[in-house]
């Protein structure tokens, strides 16, 4: 049993796309996993390690952070853009994978994907900081499994499958976490923006309209066949379901219930 498991562990390491075997913390799985690991190790333990210790204000710390976010995701998203919708060569809809294809453009492409990957382990912070100031309440099954996973099919997006038709996906959530982050950059300030932040419903509106946007564009990729592989994409319609259907309950729970009661 324990020669299956580093069988299969070392057949992992050898597969995935050439162009970006050589990345960081890519073709070895075992820095991803052991990131999760950490990160959920943090979200159980964390909460009891602070009990009964004064929460941290981090004031000055999440409006650095928030900014830095706010910067990245634009850049991602420029580079996303331009790669995609600025390469007359790119077919928007359904951009098939040619691993022998290391032109300047699609390497562009792939090491923005690379990026994106790698912020999803930057955002962790969202969770540690929410554990440093002792607000549990905000550390939902929601808040867990999206960060989680995220990292996980991020990680095996640029594996696998770099660049091509997935592009979609992670540059319209650039576009949300711009406002997120800008957002919560906004509210960090002190409570006398709490008055300019009165659009936190729309955009939880605009997230759950990202993930049909994102769906309806996984499907015509699936109904085209562009030459992408398929089981990525119906990992990716499947898990933007998940999405949908968490975010809509928290928006119900937080926002309709809210004006029933008052």
């Amino acid at each position: 049993m324990f020669q299956g498991i580093v069988d299969y562990y070392n057949g992992i390491k050898s597969q995935g796309d050439v162009r970006s075997k050589e990345l960081y913390f890519v073709e070895d799985p075992l820095w991803v996993f052991c990131a999760a690991a950490v990160y959920l190790t943090v979200v159980i333990l964390g909460p009891r390690f602070m009990q009964n210790k004064q929460a941290l204000g981090l004031r000055n710390m999440l409006i650095v952070y928030n900014g830095f976010s706010v910067a990245l995701s634009i850049w991602m998203m420029y580079e996303f853009f331009v790669c995609s919708f600025l390469n007359p060569n790119f077919n928007l809809l359904c951009q098939d994978m040619d691993e022998t294809d290391r032109s300047p453009m699609t390497m562009r492409l792939i090491n923005v994907h690379w990026w994106y990957f790698f912020s999803k382990v930057i955002e962790f912070m969202d969770t540690f900081f929410f554990v440093l100031r002792k607000k549990n309440n905000q550390i939902s099954f929601l808040h867990v499994y999206h960060h989680t996973s995220m990292l996980l099919l991020q990680w095996s997006l640029v594996k696998y499958v770099p660049g091509g038709v997935s592009y979609f996906g992670p540059m319209c959530n650039c576009f949300i976490h711009t406002l997120m982050y800008a957002y919560y950059g906004l509210a960090a300030i002190g409570p006398h923006m709490q008055k300019y932040l009165w659009w936190k419903k729309y955009l939880t509106r605009m997230q759950m309209i990202q993930f049909i946007v994102v769906m309806a564009h996984v499907v015509n990729a699936i109904q085209t066949d562009c030459g992408f592989p398929p089981v990525f994409m119906w990992i990716l319609f499947f898990y933007m379901i998940t999405l949908f259907i968490q975010f809509f309950q928290f928006y119900i729970a937080s926002y309709s219930n809210k004006a029933k009661s008052s």
